[in-house]
């Protein structure tokens, strides 16, 4: 861990998982467990937003013993900065504790933190 002035605080983790994670729960019907939904009626008023969490699709791919959904963006949608920051909060609502209505145990989405030694010493064996 670097201390002092050039000490910074990141974050790693699954954005392929975190993308499905986040649109999963833009599908689940209002109400259901699991509901994400967009403040207000007006559609035009939330274009551009729509517009960017939409701007990635996904691909099942295989490898390494399991199948993934692998996000790439789409070429005639380049801005996709809402999706990022949607995931990114997602992803720092899990870091704090945040569970999902219904679920038993917060082990169940919350990442497992791991210093960056330890995932070099992963990564090497």
């Amino acid at each position: 861990m670097i201390h002092g002035k050039r000490a910074i605080r990141h974050v790693i983790y699954d954005t392929n998982w975190w993308k499905s994670f986040t649109h999963a729960r833009l599908a689940v019907a209002m109400g259901d467990r699991g509901w994400l939904s967009i403040f207000g009626t007006q559609s035009e008023t939330h274009r551009m937003f729509a517009e960017q969490i939409t701007a990635e699709y996904f691909v099942k791919t295989e490898g390494r013993g399991r199948t993934v959904d692998e996000w790439n963006p789409r070429p005639e949608q380049p801005d996709n900065h809402w999706l990022d920051g949607l995931v990114g909060t997602a992803v720092a609502a899990s870091m704090q504790g945040s569970l999902l209505y219904g679920t038993d145990s917060i082990a169940s989405i919350q990442p497992t933190r791991k210093s960056v030694m330890e995932m070099q010493r992963n990564r090497r064996s």
